[in-house]
C-alpha cells in the first residue's frame, strides 16, 4: 500500500487541484489561484507523485478527474470546510464571542448590581462561560493579583495596588438592629453613637470591617465586636437574636430585614455611601471575553 506523507501536501496545492477540477483546465485553475502555469503544472505533478496515482486525465480540451482524483477532491473540500469552521471559531474567540471568564465579587455587588448585568451579558454572548464566586473584598484583590480571578467587583477602601479600577456602583450602609434593641426607634444615627453598643461584624478580610474599624480608630475608640460571621445572612441571624447591631449595605440585606422584622437606621456619616469598584490586573494581556465583560459591566451598572 502506498503511504501518503501529509507533510508534502499543502493547502495551496489542494486549492489549485479543486480549481482545476472545477474548471476542467490547468490554465484556468492556475489563473484562479494566481499561479504561473508552469508552477501549477509542477504542483499537480508533485501531488500525483506524492499520492502515487494519476489524478487527472489530460486531454486536448482540458483535464478530467480520475476516480482517485474525485476522491482527493472530496477530501480536499471537506478539509477546506473544516478549516473555514476552525477559522470562524477562532475568530469568535479573538473577538470575545467565545471564552471563559472568572469573576469574583463581594456580597453587595452580587446582590445589588450584578444579577441583571450578568443576565444581559450572557443573553448577548451565550458561548462565553462565566464562573462567578462570592468572596470577601480582600480575597478578591489577592485572587486578581495571583490571576486566579480575571475580574473582581468589591467595595472601595480595599488596597488596590497593581490593579486597574473603575467605579461601577454605590451602596448605602445602614445600622441594623432587632426590634428589641434600644436603638430600634431611631431614624438616623452617627457611627460614634453606635460604638456604645456591641456589634455583629464580618470576618477579617472584609472591606466593611476594615472601613468601620478604621472609622472607630479615627474617633479614638474601638468596635465592641461580640461575634464575627462571614455573610450578611448570618449577620442578620445574629442581630435577630439580639446579640448586637450590625452595619451592612441596605440593598444586600433588604430581604433579611423584611423576613426577620429587623430595623434599619440611616447612618449620618459621609462614608456610609461607598463605591463599588470593578478591578482587573494591570499590565497583563486580557482575554477578549474578559474585556467584553468588563466593558459591559462598566456601561450597564
Amino acid at each position: 500500500m502506498h503511504k501518503i506523507n501529509p507533510a508534502r501536501v499543502d493547502f495551496v496545492t489542494l486549492k489549485l487541484f479543486c480549481a482545476i477540477a472545477k474548471s476542467g483546465s490547468i490554465t484556468k485553475g492556475a489563473k484562479e489561484c494566481s499561479l504561473a502555469l508552469s508552477a501549477a503544472s509542477r504542483r499537480i505533478s508533485d501531488l500525483e507523485e506524492t499520492v502515487g496515482i494519476t489524478l487527472l486525465d489530460r486531454a486536448a480540451r482540458g483535464v478530467i478527474l480520475t476516480q482517485a482524483g474525485y476522491t482527493v477532491m472530496q477530501h480536499a473540500l471537506r478539509l477546506f470546510q473544516g478549516f473555514e469552521q476552525l477559522s470562524h471559531e477562532l475568530g469568535e474567540y479573538a473577538n470575545g464571542i467565545k471564552g471563559h471568564v472568572r469573576l469574583w465579587a463581594n456580597m453587595s455587588a452580587l446582590t445589588e448590581i450584578l444579577p441583571e448585568a450578568l443576565s444581559d451579558f450572557l443573553d448577548a454572548h451565550p458561548n462565553i462561560q462565566l464562573d462567578v464566586e462570592e468572596q470577601l473584598s480582600g480575597d478578591i484583590v489577592r485572587a486578581i493579583l495571583d490571576e486566579i480571578a480575571d475580574i473582581g467587583v468589591f467595595a472601595e477602601g480595599t488596597p488596590t495596588a497593581g490593579l486597574e479600577t473603575k467605579v461601577i456602583g454605590q451602596d448605602q450602609l445602614v445600622v441594623i438592629c432587632s426590634k428589641a434593641h434600644p436603638l430600634a426607634q431611631r431614624k438616623r444615627i452617627s457611627f460614634e453613637e453606635c460604638l456604645d453598643y456591641h456589634f455583629v461584624g464580618l470576618n477579617r478580610g472584609s472591606s466593611l470591617l476594615e472601613l468601620t474599624s478604621r472609622q472607630a480608630e479615627k474617633l479614638g475608640k474601638s468596635m465592641r465586636l461580640r461575634i464575627q460571621v462571614r455573610s450578611y445572612d448570618a449577620m442578620c441571624q445574629m442581630i435577630n437574636a439580639n446579640l448586637g447591631i450590625g452595619i451592612a449595605p441596605l440593598k444586600a440585606c433588604a430581604a433579611q430585614i423584611k423576613v426577620m422584622n429587623l430595623t434599619s437606621i440611616n447612618l449620618e456619616d459621609s462614608w456610609s455611601e461607598r463605591n463599588l469598584l470593578l478591578a482587573i490586573k494591570k499590565d497583563i494581556k486580557k482575554s477578549p471575553a474578559s474585556i467584553l465583560l468588563a466593558e459591559h459591566l462598566i456601561k450597564s451598572t
